[in-house]
């Protein structure tokens, strides 16, 4: 193996230029993989060789043999669960970010990560309307954004209840009342096992999966102690928006933490025309989204916003000996997330959002609302296509009658692969989903996306 000057340079080359090949053949390619992973399973594995590989030669063999087993999650026409693509200047900032191969955890040690994280923290704050002096961190994706603003609130309620967690822990501690809505994403639940809270209390929702502001009084009303209540921008199938100001203002009441699981919803707050869906919602206590979703940045990237820096700081910093702390400034970045050491998460968002602009961010949240709305009103055409939810934003909710034809119209277009669409069940349902979420989803995609529901349904009827 060499270790000369020109150790990184083949490698890196055939690195680029089987990303190029791989980006190229994204518009024209087969959307799902062309095989499952247990077909790879002998091709990667194996015994370990004795001789190694040229870099290079490494680079070659692990891009050629994993190409039948890549979905094309950054096509323009993929639209399962909810992924981003990812933007030009984004992508080329993590290629940088594992080039420099800096541990973001300190400011002293990486100044430069450091100055560039808070930037960007500092853009996204004003781009979203929220409160300017909140605590940001760069976390793995949405379910540990969430998991963070939770701890956040956990150790706050904890404190203010006069117990001290730190010290005593979890065993005794007042127990802290959690509440959510119905459709809450189950990452939230996840997120509170985590936090050793438990199962939540459910609050009722609306026909489009909202909260609804009485029913939550009434379960607040219902006990009392500590409280922590989940909201939601953007519901998973509906894309639906609590809302933010009746729900907040009845937690107040009863002096509860307001959580608001935003993964890709809270973007709407950075576009003039969909921020009344997010109207209130600058009133909570802490925010978590993903930035692969919609801003498209590489994964992976969830976002962390807490409004109490020192609740948040408090839940998540630690202090050792060998730890060169600064002194002075916003806090160091390991005190704002799960991990003291990390890859530099905010340098792509840095890139998405300089080079977007605030006019580009609003036109790219813009772009990918009135595509689903243009995907809705296709739909809508056909005879037999039930379209079940109020397309208010990036999502929406298919059926074709019963049950077993939605279930195979959905593997009808799986498996014609010109476009991916990923089946759930809502509301008693089986439902097709459509979720928007790529910057290169276009014309010509939603065409596509339309004419491939089309001939699936045609397809399931005929047989």
């Amino acid at each position: 193996m060499s270790h000369g000057d020109d150790a990184y340079g083949p490698a890196l080359e055939a690195a680029a230029r089987h990303a190029t090949a791989w980006l190229d053949s994204l518009p024209g390619r087969h959307v799902g993989p062309a095989v499952e992973a247990h077909d790879l399973t002998d091709v990667f594995g194996g015994s370990l060789p004795d001789q190694g590989l040229p870099a290079d030669g490494v680079v070659d063999f692990l891009a050629r043999a994993a190409e039948p087993g890549l979905m094309a999650m950054p096509s323009g026409r993929f639209f399962g669960w909810v992924i981003g693509g990812t933007l030009p200047a984004a992508l080329a900032a993590d290629w940088l970010v594992s080039a420099w191969d800096q541990n973001a955890g300190l400011r002293y040690a990486t100044p430069a990560m450091a100055a560039i994280e808070e930037a960007a923290g500092t853009w996204l704050l004003d781009l979203l309307g929220l409160p300017a002096a909140s605590d940001v961190g760069f976390v793995t994706g949405a379910t540990m954004a969430n998991f963070t603003g939770m701890a956040a609130g956990r150790w706050r309620l904890l404190a203010d209840a006069g117990w001290d967690l730190d010290r005593d822990g979890l065993a005794g501690a007042p127990r802290i009342r959690c509440f959510v809505g119905r459709e809450r994403h189950d990452t939230v639940d996840l997120g509170l096992r985590y936090l050793g809270l438990g199962q939540p209390a459910v609050v009722e929702a609306d026909g489009q999966g909202r909260m609804v502001p009485a029913a939550l009084d009434a379960a607040l009303g219902a006990g009392s102690g500590p409280a922590l209540v989940c909201l939601q921008a953007g519901n998973l199938h509906s894309g639906a928006f609590d809302p933010f100001s009746e729900a907040i203002r009845v937690a107040r009441k009863h002096g509860a933490w307001v959580h608001i699981d935003g993964a890709f919803g809270l973007w709407a707050a950075a576009s003039p025309e969909l921020r009344h869906l997010t109207d209130g919602f600058d009133g909570a206590d802490s925010w978590g989204t993903d930035a692969h979703k919609t801003l498209n940045v590489p994964y992976d990237c969830g976002i962390a916003i807490v409004r109490d820096a020192p609740a948040l700081r408090a839940a998540m910093g630690l202090h050792a000996s060998y730890l060169v702390h600064d002194a002075e400034g916003p806090g160091d970045p390991f005190e704002k997330v799960p991990e003291l050491s990390r890859r530099a998460r905010g340098v792509p968002v840095w890139a998405a959002l300089r080079s977007l602009g605030r006019d580009g961010v609003a036109a790219q949240v813009n772009g990918l609302a009135r595509a689903a709305a243009r995907i809705a009103a296709g739909l809508r055409g056909i005879d037999g296509v039930e379209v079940l939810n109020d397309v208010q934003f990036t999502q929406v909710s298919l059926a074709f009658g019963d049950d077993d034809t939605t279930r195979a119209v959905t593997a009808r277009i799986i498996a014609d692969g010109r476009v991916w669409m990923s089946g759930s069940r809502w509301q008693d349902r089986d439902i097709l989903r459509v979720s928007v979420s790529n910057w290169r989803t276009g014309a010509d995609d939603i065409e596509i996306a339309v004419d491939a529901v089309r001939s699936a349904l045609g397809a399931v009827r005929a047989h």
